[in-house]
This record gives C-alpha cells, structure tokens and sequence, in this order.
C-alpha cells in the first residue's frame, strides 16, 4: 500500500492546539494528504475507555463518527463499545481479520508538558497505546491522531480519572470534523483539482 499520493515533500507530523482557528481543516488536510488511492477500505479504530475522563477522548470520537453517514470509514471503539487494554487483541485482529488491506488510522488521547494540553496531534506511523499506564499493548495504525488531554505525572492514571471532561469532549469534536474533513476532500479531490 503507498502511504501517499501527492507531493514528496510532506508533513510526517502536525500538532496544534484545540483552540486554534480553522484546525479542523488544517488536521482533516494532514490526514488527507496520507489518504492512499489504492486502499479498498479506511478504518478508523478509537481506544481508550469510559470508566475514565482522560481515557475517553477515542471512544468519543468513534461515537460522534459513528453519528454521521460515512462512506468510506469503518469506525470502532465508542462509547457502547470501546477498544481498551483488555480487548485490543481481539478488537484488532478481528478488524485485521474483517478488512485485511485497509488503511488504519488510530485515535487515542496522551498526556503531556503542561505546555502541550490540549494540543492535537496527528502523525504517521502506528499509535503505541497505553504508554501512560506502563501497559504493553499492540501498536495500531498506519497514521494515528492523538489528543493531548492532561499533564504527564508519576501517578497517570489519578491524572486521567481527574481530566476535565469539557476538554476531552472538544478535541473529540474537533477529531470527528477533521476525519469527516479529510473524507470530504477524499471523494471531492478531481472536483477540487480542477478548480484549482
């Protein structure tokens, strides 16, 4: 599968903060550029969990996707359903299993500097989850979008059973509208190609 079809010279990573203007369009064209023309199917697979604030942010995400009409994305992990520490296994070679060559973009949230809450960002390459708990999970995607949703500290988990919700659901709404963003430009990209 070629990871690109557009210009060599691309952004391998963006991070940009949730408050920025217009960061829907800006992450949804980061994603859109990797968006590979020979892939038959796009999965979009949301980890974490609901028993805990910070650790919502992919569940949301997959559940406010899962809201929408979507034509070229197979979305896991919601609310009802979440991907976490205890099925990743089985979720992910079910999902390998079920659309063995899709492009799989990861969602999770992360912790950082104090600096960087509330940033989003998206990069290429697998997500590596459960970093903030010293878990040993399986990497998962071909690109992957992070939010970051508190301060990084000895103790992660308290820090992320006490992240404040109002964040975690505004970044899962910018994520939403930038995977739908990138899906627009997807299917509208000979219409968007000759305008320009």
């Amino acid at each position: 599968m070629k990871l690109s079809r557009h210009s060599h010279k691309q952004t391998t990573k963006v991070s940009v903060s949730y408050k920025d203007s217009f960061i829907e369009q800006y992450i949804g064209q980061f994603i859109y550029q990797w968006l590979p023309f020979d892939s038959s199917e796009f999965v979009i697979a949301c980890i974490g969990s609901d028993r805990s604030t910070g650790d919502a942010l992919g569940p949301l995400v997959g559940s406010l996707l899962s809201k929408r009409k979507h034509s070229v994305y197979h979305v896991y992990g919601t609310l009802e359903k979440p991907i976490h520490a205890l099925n990743i296994k089985d979720r992910l070679d079910y999902i390998k299993q079920k659309h063995q060559n899709a492009f799989i973009i990861a969602v999770d949230a992360c912790l950082g500097s104090s600096q960087s809450v509330g940033n989003i960002n998206a990069s290429i390459g697998p997500l590596k989850p459960g970093l903030a708990l010293k878990k040993d999970l399986p990497e998962v995607g071909h690109l992957n979008i992070t939010g970051i949703v508190n301060i990084s500290s000895p103790i992660d988990f308290i820090t992320l059973q006490n992240t404040r919700l109002n964040l975690v659901f505004k970044q899962a709404e910018i994520i939403s509208r930038a995977l739908s963003y990138a899906e627009y430009l997807f299917f509208n990209h000979d219409k968007i190609s000759n305008q320009s």
